[in-house]
């Protein structure tokens, strides 16, 4: 007898890895303690020192069809940057720029990026390193892949530093409408996990 489909979203803090696992001295999702049954696993991933939307399931087709880059479902992130985005620079973001991501040259596709104000997320602990001589901004840009800290390389290659970064939507599903604290998941109705299955068809 099958299990039946169970997916959790997950409001990741900064500093806990995307694994159940501590590892190098760094915290994993079971540090949490979130009550959830054992046979759910991380969907991808975000990295240690990036926040916000990541899912867990049971649904190993699920799983394999949202990590499948062929289907290019969009992912969106809240960005907060050191200086104040120029036109150009959001142009910049938008197109195809090449990066050097695990030593090895790789050519971004089209995003979509834009300025935002700042959105009202919690305190991070420990905050962003802040210059007084520097503003900061917050932009938002959806891919549609997700290469080894790729945001942060896009935003470096267009003079733009990554100072915060928060995952707010998967395809349809938002951060925001979930009312997700930092540390907690909340399981996903049948019609969140329908969304999810539609982003790998």
């Amino acid at each position: 007898m099958t299990s039946p489909i169970k997916c959790y979203a997950l409001n990741k803090p900064f500093g806990i890895l995307s694994q159940f696992t501590n590892e190098g001295g760094h915290p994993g999702i079971s540090s949490l303690n979130l009550a959830l049954p054992n046979d759910v696993y991380p969907v991808g991933r975000l990295d240690r020192d990036s926040e916000g939307l990541l899912i867990l399931s049971n649904d190993s087709r699920l799983i394999h069809q949202l990590l499948q880059p062929a289907n290019e479902h969009p992912r969106t992130y809240a960005v907060q940057v050191e200086g104040a985005a120029s036109r150009e620079q959001l142009e910049s973001l938008s197109v195809p720029m090449v990066l050097r991501i695990k030593k090895q040259e790789f050519k971004t596709k089209k995003c979509t990026a834009f300025a935002i104000e700042d959105p009202l997320f919690p305190e991070r602990t420990p905050p962003i390193r802040v210059r007084k001589s520097i503003p900061t901004s917050w932009l938002s840009l959806t891919l549609t892949e997700g290469k080894n800290r790729q945001v942060r390389k896009m935003t470096a290659h267009v003079g733009l530093p990554t100072l915060r970064l928060v995952r707010t939507a998967i395809g349809g599903l938002m951060l925001e409408e979930l009312s997700i604290v930092p540390g907690a998941a909340v399981e996903l109705t049948e019609f969140q996990i329908s969304q999810l299955q539609a982003l790998g068809k």
